[in-house]
């Protein structure tokens, strides 16, 4: 069935004959429609036909731009004598396959700005941090060391304070220890 399809599909979408259609229709229908009337020039990354940018694989597998009568024109004009192109002629055909040149697409983005504007903002606040608790907040009291707290809790228990949902409900006089659920 898709030895009939193929050659109608290459023929209706003007691709040429290095498509990979023999993958199936329908996983590449996606990307030819996303191709839309665009030229077919590489594998490209992945060996679809799709457009994307890369230092890896420098070369696209499909034009940037559609064709257009003047497009069309620079082709025919391209396969003679390059001397008798001008410069912008060259750049709209430069244009006319890549969006972007190699220097445009692999230069630095302004997004290091937040980065780094990012990490002097957590570097003051943990400075403000460690200069409030060093030199503005007063010391703890002695009711946060450990023997201490152990003795309030022992407090607590001696004067049974809350003992039927508090602390000294789990607690066993009897044992002087922890009740034990199992």
């Amino acid at each position: 069935m898709s030895q009939f399809i193929v050659p109608i599909l290459r023929k209706s979408l003007r691709f040429p004959s290095i498509i990979p259609l023999h993958v199936g229709i329908r996983s590449t229908h996606w990307h030819l429609r996303m191709a839309g009337n665009r030229e077919q020039v590489g594998f490209g990354m992945n060996g679809n036909p799709v457009y994307f940018d890369s230092e890896v694989y420098p070369f696209a597998a499909i034009r940037w731009k559609e064709p257009t009568p003047e497009l069309c024109c620079l082709w025919e004009k391209e396969k003679g004598d390059w001397g008798r192109l001008t410069r912008e002629e060259k750049k709209e055909l430069y244009r006319a396959s890549f969006r972007q040149t190699y220097a445009e697409f692999m230069a630095i983005l302004p997004e290091w700005k937040f980065g780094t504007a990012l990490c002097c903002w957590l570097f003051s606040a943990s400075l403000w941090f460690i200069y409030l608790t060093n030199f503005i907040y007063p010391e703890m009291p002695d009711s946060f060391c450990e023997n201490k707290r152990k003795a309030q809790l022992r407090r607590i228990i001696d004067l049974q304070q809350d003992p039927v949902f508090g602390i000294c409900s789990q607690w066993d006089y009897e044992k002087d220890n922890w009740k034990k659920y199992s």
